[in-house]
């Protein structure tokens, strides 16, 4: 745990604001990973379309996934920045730094594996032949 002292040292500031950019990366990439699951579902159609085959079910999760994932990515950073401006307040005030596990790492980590649950089953239900 930090002491008064510490909260000031300008390298808490610094960890704290890469901890912040990767959050925003990591909205970032959610927000990437979903268009390209959205634009998966034309590029399926594009396929079927080739091979003269029905399109009715080759993409029907795809754009509802991929906006999803965009709507988390959003939010992360929002959230990110919350948190952000919250720790710093702390710092400022000089207030040691509270220990204890990410809830947004962890409600984000959550999130995702539940998607890819979900991604995984559709997949493994609806074969591309």
């Amino acid at each position: 745990m930090l002491s008064t002292d510490d909260s000031r040292d300008p390298r808490v500031y610094l960890a704290e604001e890469r901890t912040f950019l990767a959050w925003i990366r990591t909205g970032l990439a959610l927000m990437g990973f979903g268009f390209v699951v959205a634009r998966f579902g034309l590029f399926l159609r594009e396929l079927a379309s080739m091979r003269v085959t029905s399109t009715a079910d080759l993409s029907g999760l795809s754009v509802p996934m991929g906006t999803g994932l965009i709507v988390i990515g959003v939010a992360v950073n929002i959230l990110a920045s919350i948190n952000h401006v919250r720790y710093i307040k702390r710092l400022n005030q000089g207030a040691p730094p509270i220990g204890r596990p990410s809830a947004l790492a962890l409600a984000v980590a959550l999130v995702l594996a539940a998607a890819g649950l979900a991604m995984a089953i559709y997949l493994g239900n609806h074969e591309i032949r």
